[in-house]
């Protein structure tokens, strides 16, 4: 999923809790599921992150690790800047991008 095209809140934000209940009718249900999703999320970022930063990996010393540091920092950068994972989970949530389930409904 491309998280970088998420119109999920940068900054801190209050969030009317009927609204985060709706779908379940249990505000616990509801904050269990999206921390849930928040933690797939942070998952598929970190691995994200980490094979770019991979590609920058040089196992000798020399001069141009200097320059690629510099393609890391930017790299790293651009991830800082992006939502943080819970943030778009309660995006996601309140959009009705989440598919969930509970066994004892089925």
């Amino acid at each position: 999923m491309d998280y970088k095209e998420t119109n999920a809140a940068v900054s801190t934000i209050t969030y009317n809790k009927e609204t985060i209940e709706a779908p379940t009718s249990n505000i616990y249900e509801a904050i269990s599921i999206i921390a849930k999703r928040a933690d797939q999320i942070n998952s598929d970022l970190k691995k994200e992150l980490i094979d770019k930063l991979d590609e920058f990996a040089t196992y000798n010393d020399s001069l141009e690790e200097v320059f690629e540091n510099k393609e890391q920092i930017e790299v790293s950068k651009f991830y800082e800047r992006l939502p943080k994972p819970t943030a778009i989970a309660v995006d996601e949530w309140l959009n009705d991008k989440v598919y969930y389930r509970s066994p004892d409904k089925e």
